[in-house]
């Protein structure tokens, strides 16, 4: 299946959140592609010690456009 995910938003929790089902899909074989939108650019300010942004994003193995 392909799937686009759109981020426009800079809450940490959130965008860890996307990142961490983007990941699941891309291991299940899904091709996954993540688009970071307005306020969704800002997303390596946007992690904390309980939600690694920066981790998911660096497993993440689809497409990635900011």
């Amino acid at each position: 299946m392909k799937v686009l995910m759109v981020i426009s938003i800079d809450d940490g929790e959130s965008i860890y959140n996307a990142m961490r089902l983007a990941n699941v899909g891309v291991k299940k074989g899904d091709e996954i592609s993540v688009f970071m939108l307005g306020k969704g650019v800002l997303f390596e300010k946007c992690g904390s010690e309980e939600f690694d942004v920066m981790r998911e994003i660096n497993q993440f193995e689809g497409d990635f456009y900011v």
